[in-house]
């Protein structure tokens, strides 16, 4: 930043535009902040003079403050703005190290501290947004769960660690810009934790809690059991908003390449993913098959053993009848006490066939169902080889596409070398150039400054003649 201190007391145009510019600043910390469009241009306050006057002219509390809000409010605008298109162009959720996403939850967290009333404890005065937040599950209750889940992680030891992993879990679950306006129109509420002039408590606040509706469209995936947020230093890095003259067109050539990078990053991820998922399937298949025949060598058993139940079941009527048929006869032939006792024992006998006979018949209706049971699971299996075999078809069509996408998305990255190369000799020429010219016009002002002193020689000289004519 170079200084900008009028050097004369009398205006000049120059002076005229600095004190212009600096006039439409926006103040934050040490800086003033001037909009360039969707860019931000620094100053230090030292740099800069504004009028004649010595004496401070801005040292009224409240209107530090404002100045304060407004340029916390346009900071989330570029911020939230930046996050959405670099996500959009991007094309895949976003994580924890993407940062874009870093400088936005940095920005939200001086959003929330701006004004924060400090509460005093033994170990001094403590100044966190967490306890705002925790009031939102009272207002909405959808954010009981996030809350929840924020104490319930075992890493997180102050408050502001709880407060940073709340908006991030509030941001996956896409509702902070609910959270934020039912939290906002609480002011009775706020005032406990805010000073009356503080972000939270004025029209700022509201704005950029409608702002916040456009990062619904974002897809974002954070692992907070392993990352340290109690001690992260919340510090906005306004160099991803300052304009650059000498990068801005060779961004867009790097834009793309960036993407065509991570669109192949993407596509060999996807690649991966679907070979695991075709080896997979193809070991399920095997499985089923090993199934599918032992199911059948069983169920070959099964009915051989129902073929030698039933016909020990015709067996066992055989010889029944035969008991029968003989006892009748042994009636016929031997005395009273003989025939009772031969009876008796084909009455014993034929109680135990018949128990037989109802045992074979149970056994045979349990292999029967079983069958039956088999059957249908053959059947099922076989429904499920069929679809595993037509799922395995798209997969590969699928995977020879991701291959052909992979060859152009692969010659599209060489061909973007090639130009970037030619892009790169090109500018080393211009810059050759540049200073081929810049070395001439050195030339050019040297002579001229040669000219004017012989000018001056030449008019002196003639104005002696002229007076000793005289």
């Amino acid at each position: 930043m170079s200084a900008l201190t009028p050097q004369s007391d009398m205006p000049t145009p120059t002076t005229d535009k600095i004190t212009q510019a600096a006039m439409e600043t926006i103040y934050l910390c040490k800086f003033r902040v001037s909009m360039d469009g969707e860019w931000l241009c620094l100053r230090e306050l030292d740099d800069i003079s504004l009028t004649p006057d010595p004496e401070p002219t801005h040292e009224d509390p409240n209107y530090l403050m404002a100045n304060e809000r407004m340029n916390l409010m346009n900071m989330a605008k570029l911020s939230i703005k930046g996050l959405i298109e670099s996500a959009l162009n991007l094309g895949r959720t976003l994580d924890s190290d993407y940062a874009p996403l870093q400088q936005f939850f940095v920005v939200m967290e001086h959003c929330l501290k701006h004004g924060l009333k400090a509460k005093k404890t033994f170990l001094g005065q403590n100044k966190s947004f967490w306890g705002p937040l925790e009031l939102v599950e009272k207002l909405v209750p959808e954010a009981a769960e996030i809350t929840a889940s924020v104490k319930d992680l075992p890493g997180l030891k102050t408050p502001v660690g709880r407060g940073r992993a709340w908006l991030r879990l509030a941001l996956m679950q896409k509702k902070l810009s609910e959270y934020m306006k039912a939290l906002i129109n609480r002011k009775d509420l706020l005032s406990e934790f805010y000073e009356p002039n503080a972000l939270m408590m004025e029209e700022e606040g509201a704005i950029i809690a409608g702002l916040l509706v456009g990062l619904n469209v974002i897809d974002a995936n954070f692992c907070m059991k392993g990352e340290d947020l109690d001690s992260q230093v919340g510090v906005i890095d306004f160099s991803m908003y300052l304009k650059d003259g000498n990068s801005t067109k060779g961004s867009e050539g790097d834009g793309q390449i960036t993407a065509i990078l991570d669109q192949k990053n993407y596509v060999e991820e996807l690649n991966r993913h679907l070979s695991a998922t075709v080896n997979n399937l193809q070991a399920k298949v095997d499985a089923l098959e090993k199934s599918n025949t032992k199911l059948t060598e069983e169920l070959a058993v099964a009915n051989n053993r129902i073929i030698t139940l039933q016909e020990e079941m015709e067996r066992v009527k055989e010889e029944s009848s035969y008991i029968l048929e003989s006892n009748r006869k042994v009636g016929v032939t031997k005395d009273r006490t003989a025939d009772g006792q031969a009876l008796t024992e084909a009455r014993k006998q034929l109680k135990e066939e018949t128990q037989l006979r109802l045992d074979v018949e149970k056994e045979l209706e349990v292999q029967i169902g079983m069958r039956q049971e088999m059957e249908l699971a053959m059947k099922m299996l076989e429904k499920d080889v069929c679809e595993k075999q037509d799922a395995l078809v798209a997969l590969r069509q699928q995977l020879d596409d991701l291959r052909a996408l992979k060859h152009e998305l692969s010659f599209k990255l060489q061909s973007s070398d090639m130009g970037v190369k030619q892009k790169s000799e090109l500018n080393s020429r211009l810059e050759e150039k540049t200073n081929q010219m810049a070395a001439t016009i050195k030339q050019l002002e040297q002579s001229e400054k040669d000219l004017v002193k012989q000018a001056k020689t030449l008019n002196s000289a003639a104005n002696k003649l002229i007076q000793k004519h005289h």
